[in-house]
Formats: structure tokens, C-alpha cells, sequence
């Protein structure tokens, strides 16, 4: 039963997800309200120093980068989200 058998050479869910949960320190959820339901995106502080803007609806896609909070701030006040209170820390 090959479908069992998994490729060595491909990382699998587990990995992946692993990863990328060590690479952020922050993340905030910002929506669209004005779209029905509220178009969500993601603004992620990564451990790297830089701030970008993710797609949850598109694999987590990177959608803007900036290299700074007010710039990424911006890109997301200029297209009329709002942020929803609270942020999500990386756990310890």
C-alpha cells in the first residue's frame, strides 16, 4: 500500500508547520469589514526584524513585506482594515 509510504525527500505537514512557528514573534489579525464575511489578513512580526502582511486563505502567503511596524501598519490602514485587539505571541 504505497500511499502509506511517505517521501523522504518531501517534508511532511508536521515539519513544515514547526518551522514556521519558530520564525514569528508576533502576529495580528486585521480585517476587512466592509466585505461579507470579513476578509482576515495577518500582520507577522518575524524573528528576522521584518513585518509582513499573510494571506490565511492562501497558505499563509506573504503578501507585502516592510522593515518596519508603521509601514506594514500603513499598507493595511491605506486599504481600509482594521485591526482586531489583541496580538498572539510566539508561546515559550
Amino acid at each position: 500500500m504505497s500511499y502509506l509510504a511517505q517521501d523522504p525527500a518531501q517534508p511532511d505537514e508536521l515539519t513544515q508547520k514547526s518551522k514556521l512557528s519558530t520564525e514569528w514573534e508576533f502576529a495580528e489579525i486585521w480585517v476587512d469589514p466592509w466585505l461579507s464575511p470579513p476578509y482576515i489578513l495577518m500582520l507577522v512580526k518575524e524573528q528576522s526584524g521584518k513585518f509582513s502582511i499573510q494571506d490565511p486563505a492562501e497558505s499563509y502567503r506573504t503578501i507585502f513585506t516592510g522593515d518596519n511596524y508603521e509601514e506594514t501598519q500603513m499598507w493595511l490602514l491605506e486599504d481600509e482594515y482594521e485591526r482586531v485587539t489583541g496580538r498572539f505571541c510566539q508561546p515559550e
